[in-house]
């Protein structure tokens, strides 16, 4: 019954105003008649007919004339019928109200204090009331009625367009999910196959994905989803290639087995990963070397609150310890990664064990292990963000190698088996105190393990993540949201990417093949260039970049200048000589380091340096230590920088 009238409601709606307003009057016209009919009756006992020779008869038909007669022009005159029914509310009924109570003041005058033959007194009373509130109900049904309907039409056109890239089964569970949907509106398919272009499917055309551009503008589209999920990673980037001139946004759906073989829904959709638009496929792991350190044994993981280390506790997780130790310092990271990992956990018997301490705290580090005796350690606490640690250069130099060298320390004297430092691409050649501090630390190792058996200790080398903190990738989107501009630092800079899983599960594969004394680099693929990246971000967001050649556009892009101690490019190898794995995406670096007998007095000059932070010292320290540093900066260290300025203050400065 109402999607009955609510089908009827639409030719209403889509009727000229004039056309409205007529039928409007008709209806106050046969309620004024009626309602003379209905008073007759409730005076009288009995329906009267007014084609009758009676009395009453003749009567009812001089009293219908006179209440349409007084009635309309009243109504006319008071406005009612420039009132939009479907928004009426209380001051349309109270104009309603008046316009009767006026027209019952000249109905009563005439039949109830006059009087007029065949009509008793009465009705001249009760047709004004019984006409006030069927002329009110009118207008209530027609706010009810068309109101809710016509705002419906109007959500349903304001719905943002969509069209479904793919007209297979996905696409067609996706077109169901979002019928009743009052998100987005589906009007069409795109699809590759020609033999489908120009047919209908569910009730959507078919289009070809190069008509794109022209559909975009003739069918105002905001979206376009992806509804193939079981698409190659090179063919998505080709479509999203084919798609960025079309100033539409991309949305996409997650690979079959995130969907589980269950039914499309409109909660799956997502935001474009960046890694869709990085182009890399997959490698599917080697589950015999993800389990070889960490099924059935005690693990545990050093900064297991950042980036890298949680996404490690996720993966070490889904194999299968008997123990898995989270260290952090700090107490809302660790809080967050343990309330995640015990949700995770259901029934397994798994035991998490969140501890707080500082890997700087060489007695909390034994205590740890001499209580636990892990059997694997991934070390993932570091300092990592570049111009940060420029400026506190004394901290991140004891937290990144004095900090894995207590650590490692730790490990070898009370039985770890493995022991994998999680390393940096900016450790190769670096220009910053933060690549330099993860290559001395790496040399730490390696000398380390080249002196003494025991903990095989392993190094795993990567460039950037998307996702992790500080990544240029969520700083974008936000910018993007925020309606930019996006801040790049320099128009030729160029990283490596590689999703955070993936790079997780290759530093877990990658220590199971450790020899000791090993620095693993992962194969990063292809370099990105950052300006290019974000060119697509915004292109694919259904946005154009500002530039000179499109002052119109919606995102520009601002370069900010280099960071202190920032690179243009970064490298994954030292020297030219890697050598292949048993895994086609990590490989072997053959790195030259100072032997221990000769780089532990040196650390321990450089820590005597830490402590009192001599700047100019521990610089000189570092570029002495680690080959192939070049500052590129000043000193830029704030604590340095004040005191400087302060002695200027006083004259005291050279």
């Amino acid at each position: 019954m109402r999607k009955s009238l609510s089908s009827l409601a639409i030719p209403v709606l889509a009727l000229p105003r004039p056309a409205k307003r007529f039928v409007a009057l008709m209806v106050d016209l046969s309620l004024c008649v009626l309602m003379v009919w209905l008073a007759y009756y409730l005076r009288l006992g009995e329906f009267i007919s007014f084609t009758g020779t009676s009395e009453w008869a003749q009567g009812a038909v001089w009293a219908g004339v006179a209440s349409v007669g007084i009635a309309l022009p009243i109504f006319v005159v008071s406005g009612l019928y420039r009132a939009i029914f479907r928004y009426s509310g209380w001051p349309a009924l109270l104009a309603v109200a008046r316009a009767v109570g006026i027209y019952g003041l000249l109905y009563a005058s005439v039949f109830t204090a006059i009087g007029v033959a065949g009509v008793p007194r009465t009705v001249g009373i009760i047709q004004p009331i019984l006409l006030l509130l069927f002329v009110g109900a009118s207008r209530a049904l027609a706010r009810v009625w068309l109101g809710d309907q016509y705002l419906s039409i109007l959500k349903r056109a304001s719905r943002p367009k969509v069209l479904i890239y793919g007209a297979g089964t996905t696409g067609r569970q996706l077109v169901g999910a979002m019928n009743n949907s009052h998100e987005m509106q589906v009007v069409g398919f795109l699809d590759d196959d020609d033999r489908l272009q120009g047919h209908v499917l569910n009730g959507q055309p078919i289009y070809n994905p190069a008509d794109l551009p022209n559909l975009a503008s003739t069918l105002a589209i905001n979206d376009v989803l992806l509804a193939m999920p079981s698409l190659s990673r090179k063919r998505r980037n080709e479509i999203l290639t084919q798609m960025r001139t079309a100033r539409v946004a991309v949305r996409t759906l997650p690979s079959v087995t995130d969907l589980a073989q269950g039914k499309v829904s409109i909660s799956d959709l997502r935001e474009l990963d960046i890694d869709d638009l990085l182009g890399r496929e997959p490698v599917m792991p080697n589950h015999i070397l993800l389990a070889m350190n960490v099924r059935s044994k005690v693990v545990m993981v050093t900064g297991a609150g950042g980036s890298i280390g949680s996404e490690l506790c996720r993966q070490i997780l889904t194999v299968g310890p008997s123990k898995l130790l989270l260290i952090e310092q700090s107490e809302f990271a660790l809080y967050g990664i343990h309330q995640e990992l015990e949700e995770k956990l259901a029934d397994r018997d798994i035991v998490l064990v969140p501890l707080l301490a500082s890997v700087q705290d060489n007695e909390r580090m034994h205590e740890i292990m001499s209580t636990w005796h892990p059997h694997t350690v991934y070390h993932a606490a570091a300092y990592k963000h570049v111009p940060l640690v420029e400026h506190n250069p004394a901290e991140g130099i004891k937290n990144n190698v004095l900090g894995t060298l207590k650590t490692a320390h730790a490990a070898a004297e009370n039985g770890v088996s493995d022991f994998v430092l999680i390393s940096t691409d900016k450790a190769v050649r670096p220009t910053n105190i933060m690549g330099a501090s993860k290559r001395l630390a790496e040399m730490a190792l390696q000398a380390l393990a080249a002196s003494t058996s025991g903990t095989k200790l392993s190094m795993v080398r990567f460039g950037n993540v998307l996702g992790s903190s500080g990544s240029v990738v969520p700083k974008f989107r936000q910018q993007i949201r925020d309606g930019g501009p996006i801040t790049l630092t320099h128009p030729e800079i160029t990283r490596y990417f590689m999703t955070i899983p993936e790079a997780s599960q290759l530093v877990i594969q990658a220590g199971a093949m450790a020899e000791g004394g090993d620095v693993f680099v992962l194969n990063m693929g292809q370099s990105v260039k950052i300006i290019d990246l974000a060119r697509r971000m915004i292109e694919l967001s259904g946005l154009a970049v500002k530039d000179e050649q499109n002052p119109d556009g919606d995102i520009a892009i601002e370069i900010t200048g280099l960071r202190p101690g920032e690179k243009l490019y970064e490298e994954l190898l030292i020297g030219d000589n890697p050598k292949p794995t048993s895994h086609s995406r990590i490989m072997k670096a053959q790195e030259e380091f100072i032997p221990w007998a000769e780089l532990e007095g040196q650390l321990r000059s450089l820590e005597m340096a830490l402590n009192v932070n001599d700047v100019g010292v521990i610089r000189l320290m570092m570029e002495k230590l680690v080959a192939g540093y070049t500052p590129s900066d000043e000193i830029v260290d704030w604590v340095y920088l004040e005191q400087e300025a302060e002695a200027d203050r006083l004259g005291l400065g050279n």
